[in-house]
């Protein structure tokens, strides 16, 4: 069984996009695979569709129901703000030992692919003084890295990598996934290729902007290669 965690350099850059695309490849080629995204900030109920969780569901091919979101979704926070801000404005606090003991068991139930996607960044707060950069080192698994293209992603991706390093976590892949051109930056080609120079040999895989969820590219076929040999 292969299980990956996914985090980011931050928030709102694709690692839901990456996560989905990555079940529906596998989903494609007939293999069992199950993902979990167990803190959610900015969560609205009225609108599950369009959150996270909603998007993981479609891509499995499972119903959108209150029990589907609440087996891959049990911490789901109204406000988005880091999850410790969030739980505190609803009078509640993030029990990393719960959230540890959740993974576990999902991990040991599934026998082929599971994805664990992260919430924000490798350093956001989840609650005392934990971050996501503890619930990664609990776990232990190989990661997959998602970063944008934009303007500043470099030095983003470059802090995340040494820190994940200092901690001696493995990275399966880094995904550069095209970020939207509000602000300038250099192309994503030319971004994969620097990341690249400073990345100790660990695959570098752009991913252009894409119409949907549903929609497929060959950028997925190495990314999903990269996980399985982790």
């Amino acid at each position: 069984m292969t299980a990956i965690f996914v985090t980011g350099t931050g928030t709102d850059i694709g690692k839901t996009f990456v996560s989905a695309a990555l079940i529906r490849h596998w989903r494609a080629a007939g293999r069992s695979v199950d993902a979990i995204k167990p803190v959610v900030s900015g969560f609205n109920a009225a609108a599950p569709a369009a959150s996270d969780p909603g998007a993981l569901l479609e891509a499995l091919g499972r119903p959108l129901t209150a029990a589907e979101i609440d087996r891959i979704a049990p911490w789901r926070f109204a406000a988005a703000l880091s999850p410790d801000l969030a739980a505190r404005q609803e009078g509640r606090v993030m029990e990393f030992n719960a959230l540890i003991r959740f993974c576990d068991e999902a991990i040991a139930r599934k026998n082929d692919f599971l994805l664990i996607e992260g919430v924000g960044g490798v350093m956001v707060p989840l609650g005392g003084s934990h971050t996501v950069l503890d619930w990664m080192k609990a776990l232990r698994l190989p990661l997959l890295l998602v970063t944008g293209s934009y303007l500043g992603t470099i030095s983003h991706t470059l802090t995340a990598l040494h820190v994940l390093a200092q901690r001696n976590l493995d990275i399966a892949a880094i995904v550069v996934s095209e970020s939207e051109s509000e602000r300038g930056g250099a192309t994503l080609g030319d971004t994969v290729a620097t990341i690249g120079r400073f990345a100790n040999g660990i695959e570098v895989v752009g991913v252009p902007r894409l119409g949907s969820y549903a929609q497929a590219d060959p950028a997925f076929d190495r990314i999903a290669r990269a996980v399985e040999i982790a």
